[in-house]
């Protein structure tokens, strides 16, 4: 037991952690809607902590950039304005493409040999992610759904096998979360990510990159329709229903 933490006490960092995910899931979900004000006393009271770890993640999540200080009101889940959009989805663009080329080409070198056996399992668990987000989608889990949806971007980056790329992705990660859990997936979203995923259990690194970048900036045009009632944003792909 550690020195100064009581029997069947915690310690204070379990805790910190345990608040911020608390506070990101809630914010991701839309139970903090976007500009809401937190205030450390009542998140406290709401999830039977104590004032201090809860500070502490206030503090975690405004350096990872779901929450803003605000001059005159404190914390605030933060605003997205048209160009946090533009700037998240330039960032992630190209590392998501690389990451899907990446794993494309991890598959094919496995084979089916012996050695490649935990890119085939790693595989399996990115199709398993698919079937999560239809089983959400066919049960209208809107929350279930935008997991699945980040899960299997999250699984690609696995797949990928570079952990710069991991730790890079990583930063943006809860980001892109929000951002997901702004707007409505679609049939279409879901038949790109199968796209996607065929490409890359074929080894077909090019067409793989291919797939995502147009999955990602259509996935871009809706971001910025959903938000801001975006029609035509110039410089963007419009996804049309069933392509």
């Amino acid at each position: 037991m550690a020195a100064g933490t009581a029997q069947g006490e915690q310690p204070r960092a379990s805790l910190s952690a345990q608040a911020r995910e608390a506070v990101r899931r809630r914010i991701v979900d839309r139970r903090y809607p976007m500009g809401s004000r937190l205030v450390e006393r009542e998140v406290a009271e709401e999830l039977s902590m104590s004032r201090v770890p809860v500070r502490e993640a206030l503090r975690a999540l405004v350096a990872e950039g779901l929450l803003e200080l605000s001059p005159h009101s404190g914390v605030r889940v933060r605003s997205l304005e048209r160009s946090d959009v533009r700037y998240l989805y330039e960032v992630w663009e190209p590392l998501a493409v690389q990451a899907s080329r990446l794993a494309a080409r991890r598959v094919a070198a496995a084979d089916g040999t012996q050695a490649g056996m935990p890119e085939l399992s790693e595989l399996e668990a990115l199709r398993a992610s698919l079937a999560r987000a239809e089983e959400a989608a066919g049960e209208d889990e809107g929350a279930r759904e935008v997991a699945a949806h980040t899960e299997f971007h999250d699984r690609i980056v696995a797949l990928a096998g570079n952990p710069l790329l991991a730790r890079t992705m990583e930063q943006l990660g809860w980001q892109l979360q929000l951002l997901f859990g702004m707007r409505a997936e679609s049939a279409h979203m879901r038949h790109q990510h199968a796209e996607i995923f065929r490409h890359i259990a074929a080894g077909d690194e090019e067409a793989a990159a291919a797939g995502t970048l147009l999955h990602v900036r259509d996935s871009r045009a809706v971001a910025l329709r959903s938000l801001f009632g975006d029609t035509t944003p110039q410089g963007d792909t419009l996804y049309t229903e069933g392509v």
